[in-house]
């Protein structure tokens, strides 16, 4: 039977609310990267500060994710993702207002924490308000929102970045605005029906519903799902980090281009992305998803030899650009997202998003430290390093995460054979 009209809707207002996190997590990123180019000339602090500041908001969206992920699971979704959009407000309310540089930790670990604590709830949330049949569009909508969040901070970027500490004020301001509005409309929202239902087929104490959710993944069901999803983030993820992070870095310092035409490149290859995120949504929840994935994965290394073949220049840039942008969101984050709802089930979800999303951005963290200086060690190598994670990614997508099975309700996996287990594990509920 199909649904009615106005639960399609309902559906849809669902993943919106949610996820618009997406949108302040790139907004927040993206907001850094350009006011701490603005607020160390305002308050003089030193290359060592820019560098923890900059680490400080990827380490606190990472240990956010794992904090959120497992509360979200414990207390529920909604409850949770009002409360971290309140911290994220907070947040931004201090940086918005920032005096000097001591404003910036407690502001910037906030808004870190914050949005990574709401990401795993949030996109929970959307998977249990899906049919099966669109869980994968719906999904995959978010990730056209956190497109649209760098598209946005880009232009407010451009049209108030020269106006010193009054730019940065206005950038904090928009996400401020933004986070407030949405924290309205989820007032309204009510809890996750799944999540409502998993709770009541639970045979767990609510005093032992963290580590049920810890100790459920970690048993050979459910391992093997948290390793390849974390495996295949992190690897993926690390060439769109180098790409989002050191883009303008080699379009200007090894193509020798101006900041400007660095920053239409990226305008031009970010509404490419948009037009493939709209591709993926059509077909994510066909029969032919996986062929995309396997097509888009060879793209996405072509895109990556262009550059380290061919060397690095304005026009091998501007091609690896425009390919990588059409193959990301078929074969990069989005299929992550996807293969996260459908791989655990909704007792722990959450708990096992936080998790890799946490060691995701972990990687990434470590690896932009020792990027600059492979760049000017030759920049073709960072193209090869980017191929190379990339293959080996997209072999566990295809070798192992398609081959995994997906969470059922009640799945029997959950539970070990002693009864004191049987008290922490949960059924899995959809």
């Amino acid at each position: 039977m199909s649904p009615s009209p106005r639960t399609a809707r309902h559906a849809w207002w669902v993943a919106f609310l949610a996820g618009m996190v997406s949108y302040l997590d790139a907004g927040a990123i993206v907001t850094t990267g350009t006011a701490l180019v603005i607020y160390k000339e305002a308050f003089g602090f030193s290359p060592d500060q820019y560098g923890q500041l900059s680490a400080l908001l990827t380490f606190s969206i990472a240990i956010g994710a794992v904090v959120g992920g497992n509360l979200g699971d414990r207390f529920g979704r909604r409850r949770i993702f009002v409360l971290t959009l309140s911290l994220f407000i907070v947040g931004a309310g201090l940086l918005v207002g920032a005096q000097g540089t001591e404003w910036l930790y407690p502001g910037i670990v906030l808004l870190g924490f914050a949005a990574g604590a709401d990401l795993p709830v949030s996109l929970a949330m959307i998977a249990e308000v899906a049919r099966d049949s669109n869980r994968g569009k719906l999904v995959s909508f978010s990730h056209l929102l956190w497109m649209v969040g760098i598209v946005a901070v880009l232009g407010l970027g451009t049209a108030f970045g020269d106006l010193g500490t009054v730019g940065a004020r206005i950038l904090y301001g928009h996400l401020l605005v933004v986070a407030a509005i949405v924290l309205v409309l989820r007032l309204r929202l009510p809890e996750s029906q799944a999540w409502q239902q998993s709770q009541t087929l639970a045979v767990i104490e609510p005093g032992s519903r963290g580590a049920g959710a810890f100790r459920a993944l970690l048993t050979p069901r459910y391992l093997a799902a948290l390793a390849a999803t974390a495996l295949f983030y992190s690897l993926v993820n690390i060439a769109a980090n180098i790409n989002g992070q050191f883009g303008a870095y080699l379009y200007v310092n090894v193509a020798g281009v101006s900041v400007s035409t660095s920053s239409a490149v990226s305008l031009v290859t970010v509404f490419v992305s948009l037009v493939a995120v709209f591709f993926m949504m059509r077909v994510v929840d066909g029969r032919n998803r996986l062929r995309w994935f396997a097509v888009m994965a060879v793209v996405s290394l072509v895109a990556f030899l262009v550059p380290a073949l061919a060397g690095v220049s304005l026009a091998t840039l501007v091609v690896f650009g425009v390919l990588y942008a059409i193959a990301g969101a078929v074969a990069g984050e989005p299929m992550y997202k996807v293969w996260s709802q459908e791989l655990f089930p909704t007792a722990h979800r959450a708990t096992a998003q936080g998790i890799t999303i946490a060691f995701t951005r972990i990687v990434a963290a470590i690896v932009a430290l020792y990027t600059p200086g492979l760049i000017d060690a030759g920049a073709s190598i960072i193209f090869y390093v980017m191929a190379a994670t990339s293959a080996v990614a997209f072999a566990i997508g295809l070798l192992w995460i398609a081959r995994l099975p997906k969470a059922t309700d009640d799945d029997p996996a959950l539970r070990d054979d002693d009864e004191e287990d049987d008290e922490l594990a949960a059924p899995a509920a959809r």
